[in-house]
């Protein structure tokens, strides 16, 4: 709870992934996918309930052996490859009515951390904004993209009346990293979506800004963790 305000906190994860098989539940670093996030959402001072919206059980056994409270099972439905990512949250949202915020935490983010968490929620509430998302710079700025024409000709993806040739002129520019969503409940249930004009953004470092989607994804976030418990543990 932050300034009487409860928070309700949602880890989606369903059985089916075509880049990871079995992804949620894969280990890494020594444990389950899914445990990383777990155990930093348990250590938030604001988060008034952490649930799991799933449809399979062998997910959902392992999230209750983590101390994870599963309230429901997802429906089928709303867990194809076509289920767009804010419709679990809706239904938890309508399952459990009786909270102020709602926070969406991906399991494949694993190198947040509970002050990514607990930094996010305060910048939504100390910044009176309806919805707050992680994200990080990029290192591939948009101003040096281009799309290609039907003749593979050249087009900027962004239009400039002067290119910009050094990397130091370029805009700050910032992705979404997909670790953490946090609206206002009757906001998000309005419109829809975390993301709106709105919206204020909550900046995470690069090194922990990795959402996992491929199996590189997999063995870069495996190698930054294993790392962390070994400088961790002094080896």
């Amino acid at each position: 709870m932050i300034g009487n305000k409860k928070i309700l906190a949602i880890i989606p994860a369903r059985g089916g992934s075509k880049g990871v098989p079995h992804k949620n539940i894969k280990k890494i670093a020594g444990k389950p996918l899914i445990s990383w996030t777990i155990e930093e959402a348990k250590k938030s001072r604001y988060i008034d309930r952490l649930i799991l919206s799933s449809e399979d059980n062998k997910i959902i056994e392992i999230a209750r052996s983590q101390g994870c409270d599963v309230p429901f099972i997802r429906p089928k439905h709303l867990s194809e490859d076509a289920t767009p990512g804010i419709d679990p949250v809706l239904h938890a949202i309508n399952q459990l009515p009786d909270f102020d915020y709602v926070i969406l935490l991906q399991p494949t983010s694993p190198l947040r951390l509970v002050e990514d968490i607990d930094g996010c929620i305060e910048n939504i509430v100390n910044m009176g904004a309806p919805a707050c998302v992680s994200v990080a710079e990029t290192n591939e700025s948009p101003y040096w993209m281009y799309t290609l024409k039907e003749n593979k000709m050249l087009k900027q993806l962004i239009a400039q009346e002067k290119e910009i040739e050094r990397r130091q002129e370029l805009p700050d520019v910032y992705f979404t990293n997909g670790a953490i969503y946090v609206a206002d409940v009757n906001w998000l249930l309005k419109n829809g979506t975390f993301l709106g004009e709105e919206t204020v953004a909550y900046v995470m470092p690069r090194n922990r800004s990795y959402d996992i989607d491929t199996e590189d994804d997999f063995y870069i976030c495996e190698y930054l963790l294993v790392k962390k418990l070994n400088d961790k543990n002094g080896q």
